[in-house]
């Protein structure tokens, strides 16, 4: 379980591919002295098991459907990613309950700039609208941000960046038509099952 508070970011230092797998190693300064194997990092937003590490890296496997479903595939060495540890149950819940499990892509289309802010404006996957709401939550390479606009008509997600999330993400180093990992509000897929499964009854 994770929150969408970004607490570090790392850079991708070796990638090794197999048939339908791959083994990625992340580097990120101290950020990995406190984990264990077994433990669960959110990379992009991605919840993935740590196999190896040290407190500067730690190493990670991904399988078929993960590298097909997300822009973990995407990858290239020397990219940045958003890094999360999973939270404690002590911990402040700054964002919102993210799983870190990814539902699908989103595709930038456009950003807008101001002094202080960037607007940035999403196309989605249209089966994915129905649990998203304005002024809702979202998760986006692993941030937690909240739906400024919603466009159904054209299936388009605007959010606003402030300087903090522009200085601690790689958001800020988007380009339009780049893809990023999407999590809608589980607690609105949640309402859609119980919803369908008492109409079935």
């Amino acid at each position: 379980m994770f929150t969408g508070i970004v607490q570090a970011m790392g850079t991708l230092s070796a990638i090794e591919n197999g048939p339908d797998s791959a083994r990625l190693t992340i580097a990120s300064e101290g950020f990995f002295r406190d984990i264990k194997t077994g433990d669960s990092i959110a990379v992009n937003g991605c919840c993935l098991t740590a196999v190896t590490n040290t407190a500067d890296n730690f190493t990670v496997d991904v399988m078929k459907q993960t590298l097909a479903l997300t822009n973990i595939g995407k990858l290239k060495v020397g990219d940045v990613v958003n890094l999360e540890k999973a939270m404690l149950v002590s911990d402040r819940l700054g964002g919102h309950i993210v799983q870190g499990h990814v539902d699908g892509q989103a595709t930038l289309t456009q950003i807008n700039t101001g002094e202080d802010w960037h607007e940035l404006i999403f196309k989605v996957p249209s089966n994915f609208l129905k649990y998203i709401q304005a002024q809702g939550s979202i998760t986006l390479n692993g941030v937690s941000l909240t739906v400024a606009k919603l466009d159904d008509a054209n299936a388009e997600v605007s959010v606003w960046l402030i300087p903090e999330t522009l200085k601690r993400t790689n958001l800020s180093a988007l380009t339009v038509g780049q893809a990023v990992n999407l999590e809608v509000d589980v607690l609105a897929k949640y309402v859609e099952r119980i919803l369908k499964a008492g109409k079935d009854e």
